[in-house]
């Protein structure tokens, strides 16, 4: 069965799914070079809650938060899509997808499939089709699932 869709082939997808969303999420917080819009920094400082046990709670310095998280959602999806760092790019958007969860706890249909896409990538790497893997980057891809 492994000849119908390669692993190299499943793992590019991979990477190239999880970042779309996260690319998309990221394009609308900008209105420039490192110039977030009014939006992204009201939906953190108005908008989005934590739900956590005897929350919601607000987000601490929503300011930094909506630039960090607008910051990582481009250059995250990038790395993705390069396949570069692409363990510990899936990572950092798994922890995204935790925090966006506690936001948005209805989502959890389609956050469920962000995370196992991000630990997908986390446990098998990028694939032969990344610089990780070109450049001999990817420590972790020496096994037999590296292919």
């Amino acid at each position: 069965m492994g000849d119908l869709a390669p692993l190299s082939l499943a793992q590019l997808a991979l990477r190239l799914a999880l970042a779309v969303p996260f690319w998309r999420s990221g394009i609308n917080k900008w209105d420039g070079f490192l110039h977030l819009n009014d939006v992204a920094v009201l939906l953190f400082s108005s908008e989005f809650k934590l739900h956590l046990p005897g929350g919601p709670y607000s987000f601490p310095f929503p300011g930094a938060v909506a630039f960090v998280s607008g910051t990582a959602e481009i250059v995250l999806p990038i790395l993705l899509v390069f396949g570069l760092a692409s363990r510990a790019a899936a990572l950092a958007l798994f922890a995204m997808t935790i925090v966006i969860q506690l936001t948005v706890p209805d989502g959890w249909p389609i956050h469920v499939t962000w995370a196992a896409m991000a630990l997908a990538i986390i446990a098998w790497g990028p694939g032969r089709w990344s610089i990780d893997q070109l450049a001999g980057l990817d420590r972790l891809a020496s096994g037999p699932h590296s292919r």
